[in-house]
C-alpha cells in the first residue's frame, strides 16, 4: 500500500480543474499510484504572479517552508505540502482538504478556540501578509487545516491576519515552549531543507520573530503603519 506522501510525491497527475478565484494559477489534481488516487492543489511557479515585495518564482517554496514549520512547532495545520514537477512545471503539490460544509466560515474565524489560537501563533511566526477567512479548512473530523502560505516569511514585519481575537494577549507556557523547541531548531538547523527555500536574510528575521514573542510573551498586536486585515478578508 502506497502511504499518501508517495502518492504525493511519485503519482501520475491529472489536472482536473482550476480554482478562478484565487490570484495564482491554482489548479485542482488528481494523483493516482499503482491504482490508489488521492486529490491535491497544484501552484506551479509558471503561473505565479509577480509582486512587488516579493522575489518573483519563489511563492511554492514558502508553501512548502511553511509547512515545515508547521511540523516543526507541531501544529499539524498545513496539509502535506511538497515540491515536484507538474504538467506545467516545478510547483507546489498541497493535499486536498475535505472541509465541514455545516460550519459557517463567516462566523467560525471569530471564535476563541484553540485551533484558531495555534493558526494565530503560527502565522506571528511565519510573518503571515495575507491570512484571510476562506483560508481556515475546518474538517469533519474536528481538525483544523490552513492553506495559502506563498506570501509568508518576509523580513519585513507584515503580518496581515483576520485572527486578531488574541491581539496582546499573554501566550501559554505551552506556547512558549513550542517557541523554544522551534528555536532550537533552527539555531541548530536542524530544519536544513529551510535554507534551500528562504533567504538567508528571510531565516534571521524568522529567528528574530520567534525569539521577540518568547521575549515579549504576548501575541503580536497590529502594526500601525501596515494594513492589519487583508482585503478582501475572504
Amino acid at each position: 500500500m502506497n502511504t499518501t506522501a508517495q502518492i504525493l510525491k511519485e503519482g501520475s497527475v491529472k489536472v482536473e480543474g482550476r480554482l478562478v478565484d484565487a490570484s495564482n494559477a491554482t489548479l485542482f489534481t488528481e494523483l493516482e499510484l499503482n491504482g490508489e488516487s488521492i486529490r491535491a492543489i497544484y501552484k506551479p511557479i509558471s503561473g505565479e504572479r509577480p509582486l512587488w515585495d516579493f522575489q518573483s518564482g519563489n511563492l511554492a517554496f514558502r508553501e512548502r517552508a511553511a509547512f515545515l514549520i508547521s511540523e516543526a512547532m507541531g501544529l499539524n495545520l498545513v496539509p502535506l505540502t511538497i515540491l515536484r514537477d507538474g504538467p506545467f512545471g516545478q510547483g507546489a503539490f498541497q493535499l486536498w482538504i475535505d472541509i465541514d460544509e455545516s460550519i459557517d466560515l463567516a462566523l467560525y474565524f471569530r471564535e476563541t478556540n484553540d485551533n484558531l489560537r495555534s493558526v494565530a501563533l503560527f502565522d506571528a511566526v511565519i510573518n503571515n501578509t495575507d491570512r484571510k477567512i476562506g483560508h481556515l479548512l475546518p474538517a469533519q473530523s474536528g481538525e483544523l487545516y490552513v492553506c495559502d502560505h506563498g506570501v509568508t516569511f518576509h523580513e519585513e514585519d507584515k503580518l496581515r491576519t483576520v485572527l486578531w481575537q488574541w491581539s496582546g494577549e499573554e501566550l501559554r507556557s505551552s506556547e512558549i515552549e513550542t517557541l523554544n523547541r522551534l528555536l532550537d531548531s533552527l539555531m541548530k538547523e536542524e530544519i536544513s531543507e529551510l535554507l534551500t527555500l528562504i533567504s538567508d536574510v528571510e531565516r534571521e528575521a524568522l529567528i528574530m520573530r520567534i525569539e521577540r514573542l518568547i521575549n515579549q510573551t504576548r501575541f503580536p498586536e497590529p502594526n500601525p503603519e501596515w494594513p492589519a486585515v487583508p482585503w478582501p478578508p475572504f
